[in-house]
C-alpha cells in the first residue's frame, strides 16, 4: 500500500497530481513515486486476540508512512472465560481416547489398566492446575504471557538409512512459544512423538 495527500492507495490507480495524470503504471517507478511524495504506508494494529483497535495516528516523518492503532484492551473477564472454556474442550477431547475402557468397565466389570487410570488422573490434575491458574488472572499480560510462553524445543534429526527413518544422534533446538491452555504435558505412550527429547519452558 501506499500514502499521498493523506489518502491509503491500497492498489495502483491514476493518479492526478498537480496539472498531470500518471497512469497507474506510476507504481511500479519508485524514483518517480519519491519524486512526487508518494511513500510505502504500512498498518500496525495490535494483537486482535487481546485488544480492539483504538485511536489511530499517522507518522508521515519518515521514508515510510506508518498508520498505528493504539491497543484498547479486551474485557479480561470474557478473556478468561473463553480460556477455560478451552481447557475444558482440551480436557474432554483428550479423555475421548480412553473412555471406551470405563464404559467396558460398566458392562463388563474388566478392571480399567493402572496405565489408564494414571493417564486420566494425570489429565485431571493438570486440569485444575490450569484451571486455578486461569482464575487467578487479572491482567492481559498476564493472560498473554500464559497463551504465548516461550519454551525450549530439542528433537532429534529425522533421517533415512537403508530405507528405515531414524532419529539422532544429532539434536536442533527451537524456540517455541506455546499456548499453556492448549499444552498438556500428560499424554497416552502410544502418542509420544520418537523424535522428542525434550520441551523446557524459558
Amino acid at each position: 500500500m501506499w500514502y499521498y495527500n493523506s489518502q491509503i492507495i491500497k492498489t495502483p490507480k491514476t493518479m492526478t497530481i498537480g496539472d498531470l495524470q500518471y497512469s497507474k503504471e506510476l507504481f511500479q517507478d519508485a524514483d518517480k513515486m519519491a519524486e512526487l511524495g508518494i511513500k510505502n504506508y504500512r498498518s500496525v494494529k495490535p494483537d486482535s486476540r487481546y485488544f480492539r483497535n483504538g485511536a489511530y495516528s499517522v507518522d508521515e516523518s519518515g521514508d515510510e508512512v506508518v498508520g498505528t492503532y493504539a491497543a484498547a484492551g479486551k474485557d479480561t473477564d470474557e478473556l478468561i472465560k473463553q480460556m477455560l472454556s478451552t481447557i475444558k474442550r482440551q480436557l474432554t477431547s483428550r479423555l475421548e481416547t480412553t473412555d471406551w475402557y470405563y464404559l467396558r468397565k460398566l458392562r463388563t466389570g474388566i478392571d480399567v489398566p493402572s496405565e489408564i487410570q494414571d493417564y486420566s488422573d494425570a489429565l485431571y490434575s493438570e486440569y485444575d492446575t490450569k484451571k486455578s491458574e486461569i482464575s487467578a488472572m487479572t491482567k492481559i499480560s498476564q493472560i498473554e504471557e500464559y497463551e504465548n510462553r516461550p519454551h525450549t524445543s530439542i528433537t532429534k534429526v529425522e533421517s533415512y538409512k537403508n530405507n528405515k527413518r531414524i532419529y539422532g544422534p544429532k539434536t536442533v533446538s527451537v524456540t517455541r512459544h506455546i499456548n499453556m491452555c492448549e499444552h498438556w504435558t500428560s499424554n497416552p505412550n502410544d502418542n509420544v512423538n520418537p523424535a522428542f527429547v525434550s520441551l523446557t519452558a524459558d
